[in-house]
């Protein structure tokens, strides 16, 4: 098994990649789209380096398909755009193992996170099969946006963003933060820096004095 990144110079389709996770925050798959019109969808060498700047970390598995682990907002957001291929890195090669060895291990190693937009935790059965099939969560949006204000700081902890998302989704409404998400900000900027939060990863939260 290979377990270092190995760049393919291949394109591969993105209607052919499959994701490792169920949602997306939509609002964050839109702020990507509009940024790839401003860098390269108009010029064909931007649009080039673009690419080559944002390969898509990617596992192979049976049938040698390959499985996102990383950057589906951006692969959904290109999908969306009409662009059909990207170049992918190979994070580790399981194409050997059967499919449910396969899920087992991306699970323990914590390349998947199956987690509906309410969420509650899925079979690997309900993961979809393409990137165009990936559902929104708002909760996710909102917490993309709350790390870019400074509400907590970017870590290494997988899927440290979807932590913050389930923490705010107990706390917000989900109809509330649809309708102003600007208002659902604010009320996210006080909840990141309140003590209950200081559990999830990258919380700057101000510490109790001794």
């Amino acid at each position: 098994m290979v377990n270092v990144r190995d760049p393919i110079l291949k394109p591969v389709l993105i209607a052919e990649l499959h994701p490792t996770q169920i949602t997306v925050g939509m609002r964050e798959v839109m702020a990507k789209r509009k940024h790839w019109r401003r860098e390269g969808k108009k010029n064909r060498k931007k649009a080039s380096e673009f690419l080559g700047k944002h390969m898509i970390p990617v596992i192979l598995g049976p049938k040698d398909r390959h499985y996102v682990v990383d950057h589906h907002h951006l692969a959904r957001a290109l999908h969306d755009e009409g662009v059909e291929h990207v170049l992918v890195t190979i994070v580790a090669n399981l194409s050997k193992l059967d499919r449910n060895a396969f899920w087992v291990v991306l699970d323990n190693r914590s390349w998947m996170h199956p987690f509906d937009d309410d969420g509650r935790r899925r079979a690997y059965k309900d993961i979809p099969n393409s990137v165009s099939d990936l559902v929104d969560d708002p909760f996710r949006s909102l917490a993309g946006e709350l790390r870019r204000a400074g509400g907590f700081a970017k870590d290494t902890t997988p899927f440290s963003e979807f932590l913050w998302a389930d923490f705010l989704r107990r706390r917000l409404n989900r109809k509330a933060v649809e309708a102003d998400f600007t208002h659902a900000m604010e009320n996210a900027l006080q909840l990141a820096k309140s003590e209950d939060a200081d559990y999830l990863p990258g919380w700057c939260g101000p510490m109790p004095q001794d």
